[in-house]
């Protein structure tokens, strides 16, 4: 008799076993071995994941996250986006360069940003793809370039320099995981609304194959891979294998949520009425979604893991996971969006685990996006080039802090005055639901500021770490991130009246910041102005 017959039991285990083999869909989040013994190359290969407006609490709630990465590598718990805005992050990562010297400040090119402007300004032209692959390396790309990619490009199949895959979203709505067409390595391939179409799980299998792909074709050649999923970006379309986990779900009512007393903050924040309950129910339906979509992403790193083990490959590859920008949900008043000098929107999830990182490891020093290009240049072994402003992270890879390290970090703003120009293209970013980005709708002013480790000093005191924001229209923002981490009380009027020296300080530091790149600008971070 057949065994399946008598035992239908067994029959189902072995329709899920090859369900969840064929689909390459994890749901239990573990490290396996490498099982398949290929000649692994010299240099390590790389796997950057860099998931979209992913902020620290969503991400700390992801117990297969923090499974699967956190416990595993090195997390870095002070890093930060320089701009918490889609395109001005990415650009920055993909050069290793602050704002003011890539000039990319905002999403589309109506304002003087976008995928149109970097393409115009010639950018990538050297960048951590053209590096890598200069090295020697097999470079791949899946998922969310910069936005507005390809408006403005010679064709809708254009594939930047350094990349020797290409999978990126070239129409359609990929911001809703469905319904979108991708520049497939030249060519345009349509998806639609099936299940199979969810976007994460096309990057989850089209990241696997390439890999599988690279390690038998190519043996003696080490890979990097930069996998940029659209989540938890609203609308955060969760796939049907997660919708509803988190039914009921509210967003962290943190000591800011729908702050009551906002008389001591700027115009931009004191002119916002308190959140209705109607405001705050969209907050935690969308904070809901954030949380189930992310687990998508999750089930991608599970796969990816998975694809390096089965492929012998695993213990000679750094995976990095972070975000473009971190994201507020009630904060201050503010309902679900980016784009502020608050904690929640530029400090970002960093981790990154590979060969000798140390398991568990939580660095505090100040790291940033801009970090990130020329460490993957240390580990390929490529040289970054001198305009680079960040610095690599690898002596904390290896357990070591540097002697010299950043004692302050820059955060710039400089738009945009108008909302997105054609936020009817599915290729631009959607306006965040219920928020003001934009000064003509009520967003911030364009401002400069400075974090700081408590190295401030004058003749009246030491202090620190600070957040300080000049914003242009002359109003300030500052907060003793010790004392109120949660920037309740602006400190600035009472601060700067006591201690004058105290504001001449944090200018003078940023200005030296502001005009200045390359060596000169990390120096300037190490150097407290006299």
């Amino acid at each position: 008799m057949n065994r399946f017959k008598s035992n239908p039991l067994r029959l189902l285990a072995l329709i899920a076993l090859i369900v969840s083999l064929l689909s390459g869909i994890a749901y239990s989040y573990s490290d396996p071995k490498d099982t398949t013994a290929f000649a692994a190359p010299a240099q390590p290969n790389i796997v950057f994941i860099l998931t979209d407006d992913l902020d620290e609490g969503v991400f700390e709630k992801d117990a297969g996250l923090q499974a699967l990465l956190a416990q595993k590598g090195t997390t870095f718990n002070k890093n930060f986006v320089e701009l918490s805005l889609c395109c001005a992050s990415r650009t920055s990562i993909l050069r290793g360069q602050y704002a003011h010297n890539t000039g990319i400040y905002t999403n589309d090119a109506s304002s003087g940003g976008g995928f149109q402007t970097v393409f115009r300004k010639g950018l990538e032209n050297s960048t951590v793809g053209t590096w890598l692959q200069d090295a020697g390396y097999r470079t791949a790309f899946f998922g969310k370039y910069l936005n507005g990619y390809p408006n403005g490009a010679p064709s809708s199949t254009y594939i930047p320099p350094g990349w020797t895959r290409w999978f990126s979203p070239n129409g359609g709505s990929p911001y809703s995981e469905y319904n979108y067409t991708v520049n497939d390595n030249g060519s345009t391939v349509s998806y639609g609304n099936s299940e199979a179409d969810y976007g994460v799980d096309v990057i989850s299998q089209k990241v696997s194959a390439f890999i599988r792909n690279t390690t038998t074709s190519f043996p003696n050649k080490p890979f990097f891979t930069w996998v940029a999923p659209y989540v938890p970006h609203g609308p955060a379309t969760p796939p049907a294998r997660h919708s509803g986990k988190y039914a009921g779900a509210q967003a962290p009512r943190t000591p800011s949520f729908n702050e009551a007393d906002v008389s001591d903050k700027p115009a931009w924040i004191r002119n916002k009425p308190l959140l209705t309950a109607a405001q705050i129910a969209t907050i935690d339906n969308l904070y809901q979604k954030r949380r189930e979509s992310l687990l998508a992403v999750t089930d991608l790193v599970q796969n990816v893991i998975d694809t390096l083990a089965a492929q012998g490959v695993l213990d000679n590859t750094y995976i990095v996971f972070t975000s473009d920008n971190g994201f507020h949900q009630g904060q201050h008043r503010l309902n679900s969006g980016k784009n502020t000098a608050f904690e929640e929107d530029l400090n970002v999830p960093l981790v990154i685990r590979g060969p000798g990182v140390p398991a568990g490891q939580v660095v505090n020093h100040f790291t940033a996006n801009v970090d990130l290009a020329p460490t993957f240049a240390e580990l390929a072994g490529a040289a970054a080039p001198s305009f680079v402003d960040g610095r690599s992270l690898v002596p904390f890879l290896k357990g070591t802090t540097p002697a010299a390290w950043r004692l302050a970090l820059l955060n710039e703003h400089a738009g945009p005055v108008t909302l997105n120009a054609n936020t009817a293209s599915g290729v631009l970013e959607p306006q965040d639901p219920g928020d003001a980005q934009a000064l003509a709708s009520g967003g911030a002013p364009a401002y400069v500021g400075l974090r700081t480790k408590p190295v401030i000093t004058t003749s009246v005191k030491s202090y620190g770490p600070l957040n300080y924001v000049a914003y242009s229209t002359g109003e300030h923002e500052l907060y003793d991130l010790k004392t109120d981490p949660n920037q309740l009380d602006n400190a600035f009027p009472a601060l700067t009246a006591a201690d004058p020296a105290l504001r001449q300080k944090l200018d003078a530091w940023i200005g030296k910041l502001q005009n200045a790149s390359g060596q000169a600008l990390r120096d300037a971070e190490e150097t407290v102005p006299q």
